[in-house]
């Protein structure tokens, strides 16, 4: 009884397996390959609830989404014999997923034929344009820089022809970066830094020129003006002495006694003011006759013995 029991589950679990591997499902993003033994039976690229020969058939799953693919960084050289570093990329999809199974099998394959595929035509297209052609504005007009799409276009064509034969479609190519070598980029940087100094040194020289033209006109116009002020404050001078002449000689003729009496006043004060002084006179000099007098009569001689 019991054998019979775990026979029959046996059979129920060998029965689940069989309709549970009978059935797969297709996603929107997948697109499917039936293989028998190896072989391709049908392709399916419609989502949905599928069957197929379990133990016999196997599915393979094919991605149907854009993808991504990044040819690595090469140095190419234009029409021009100049240097450019070219970084590029692609998107592509699976449009035929059997021809895809049988010649690539793997998407790791397809991406690494498919970066041979770019860096090929990159280097043919390049080799035939001048290299303002890659580095300029694309959107610019009148120059080689508005040539930039069409190149695109052409290298997403030529690498579309190669990989149709592997049932694939390239949708687009795109330069991410167009550099110069490093070198160059540093020769051109040291160039441009020279130009700069020596644009820097122009303005400075220009500048210090000016500087001094504006400094030896202000020296000039200061002289002018410490002149004019000299003059006209030696003229004032000249003015008040002359003023004051007449005063003192106005003073002296209205009254010259004491005009006298005044400027012998003011010699008592220079000369008597240091302490230090030493005077050897005659009482008799009439440089005293103020002292003992303030008429300035001097004093009668004293009789000899």
């Amino acid at each position: 009884m019991n054998n019979r029991i775990i026979a029959g589950l046996v059979v129920l679990f060998a029965l689940f397996v069989a309709v549970s591997s009978s059935f797969f499902t297709v996603d929107m993003t997948q697109q499917a390959i039936v293989l028998q033994f190896g072989e391709p039976k049908r392709q399916i690229s419609e989502p949905g609830l599928y069957f197929k020969i379990p133990m016999v058939q196997n599915v393979v799953y094919v991605d149907k989404r854009v993808l991504n693919v990044d040819a690595p960084a090469e140095e190419l050289i234009a029409a021009d014999q100049k240097r450019v570093v070219i970084d590029a990329f692609a998107r592509w999809r699976i449009v035929d997923p059997l021809r895809y199974y049988q010649r690539l099998r793997t998407e790791d394959i397809a991406r690494r034929q498919l970066a041979t595929f770019i860096s090929s035509t990159l280097r043919d297209v390049v080799g035939r344009e001048p290299l303002t052609a890659l580095l300029l504005d694309p959107r610019a007009e009148g120059h080689a820089g508005g040539r930039r799409a069409e190149l695109m276009r052409n290298i997403s064509q030529l690498v579309n022809d190669k990989a149709k034969e592997n049932g694939l479609e390239i949708v687009d190519v795109r330069i991410r970066r167009a550099d110069l070598p490093e070198a160059n980029s540093q020769a051109i940087f040291q160039r441009m830094r020279t130009e700069r100094d020596q644009e820097a040194k122009l303005i400075r020289a220009t500048g210090q020129e000016a500087a001094q033209k504006r400094r030896a006109e202000a020296d000039r116009e200061a002289t002018v003006i410490i002149a004019n002020a000299r003059r006209d404050s030696e003229m004032k001078r000249g003015e008040g002495d002359a003023e004051a002449s007449r005063i003192f000689a106005d003073a002296f003729g209205s009254d010259p006694k004491f005009f006298a009496f005044y400027r012998s006043m003011q010699a008592y004060r220079e000369a008597l003011s240091d302490k230090t002084t030493t005077m050897v006179l005659s009482p008799n000099s009439d440089f005293f006759r103020f002292l003992d007098n303030v008429a300035g009569a001097m004093a009668p001689a004293p009789a000899a013995r």
